[in-house]
């Protein structure tokens, strides 16, 4: 069932721009509001909006989320698939999203109940309500990532340009996170949100329902390399995670422990990897000012993978 264009990004054919972009001057996902700036002169805003969302999976409500209000059969796959509630080869035979009640209904094959589910939910580090299951890691040891799979740091430069300037709710409000999915130098997917991790389950759905496939894909992050984002990245099986921001001890554990390249404090030519660095091809020439930085030497060491 493949998804269609949302109002809240731009849906582009174009093989060398993005597939999906966000559309900051979309209606609905921001208003402007009056203030005063230091100097008590008056200033006008845009301001990002929140919107419950609430997703049931057949008959079963499951979770009710702060949400932009975009992408939400998108996102309500995603995050039954990030929760394990759905399986890769799981039958989608219906999505029906209500705007006025804001509910989002996904229906299977075959019925499913989650009540146990339900009672293992756990909070993480993720804002707006992020919360994952007692059994997200159930598949974790079990998915496979492609080790042949190369990462070329100079891909790193196009990547970032293209993401960083994009328009976007980010830049023009702030408030918000970005995720995107690229292949190679190329970003094809962006998805922003007020939670990062509703970002991530908008690109997981759009990637199951447009049947994209990930070994060959990069994912990029404007927030923080968490455990919420290294188990999400290795249940889509993406092999390659990259943030601008940092890690945390833990998720680098778990990437790791999955043979995930784990890339973060990424600036141009400069970035530190903690995981996965036999991935990494170091080719953006002599000049490079991180191939020989005490940083990424040290990184370089203990890794295992």
């Amino acid at each position: 069932m493949p998804a269609s264009p949302d109002f809240g990004h731009v849906l582009i054919m174009d093989e060398k721009s993005f597939i999906i972009q966000p559309n900051p001057d979309a209606p609905g996902l921001s208003v402007s509001i009056d203030g005063v700036d230091a100097t008590g002169a008056p200033v006008q805003l845009p301001v990002v909006t929140e919107k419950p969302v609430t997703l049931f999976l057949n008959k079963q409500e499951i979770v009710t989320s702060m949400t932009l209000g975009d992408w939400v059969a998108e996102l309500a796959v995603g995050y039954f698939l990030n929760q394990n509630m759905l399986a890769p080869d799981d039958e989608i035979i219906g999505i029906d999203h209500d705007e006025e009640l804001g509910v989002v209904i996904v229906r299977t094959a075959h019925e499913t109940n989650f009540e146990a589910k339900m009672k293992r939910k756990i909070r993480t580090s993720g804002c707006a309500e992020g919360t994952a299951y007692g059994d997200m890691m159930e598949r974790f040891d079990d998915i496979k990532l492609d080790p042949s799979v190369k990462f070329h740091a100079s891909w790193l430069v196009s990547l970032s340009k293209a993401i960083n300037t994009a328009p976007s709710l980010y830049l023009s409000a702030g408030a918000i996170h970005g995720c995107v999915l690229c292949h190679q130098h190329r970003p094809l997917v962006y998805m922003e949100d007020i939670g990062r991790h509703n970002a991530v389950d908008k690109i997981a759905g759009w990637m199951f329902l447009n049947k994209t496939p990930p070994q060959d894909k990069i994912f990029y992050t404007t927030g923080r390399l968490t455990t919420e984002m290294v188990i999400k990245t290795v249940q889509m099986q993406i092999p390659v995670l990259v943030s601008r921001s940092g890690f945390t001890a833990e998720a680098v554990d778990l990437a790791r422990r999955a043979g995930l390249t784990l890339i973060g404090r990424a600036k141009g030519k400069r970035f530190i990897a903690l995981s996965g660095i036999d991935r990494i091809v170091f080719d953006s020439g002599d000049d490079d000012e991180f191939a020989d930085a005490p940083s990424m030497q040290r990184a370089r060491q203990g890794t295992g993978r």
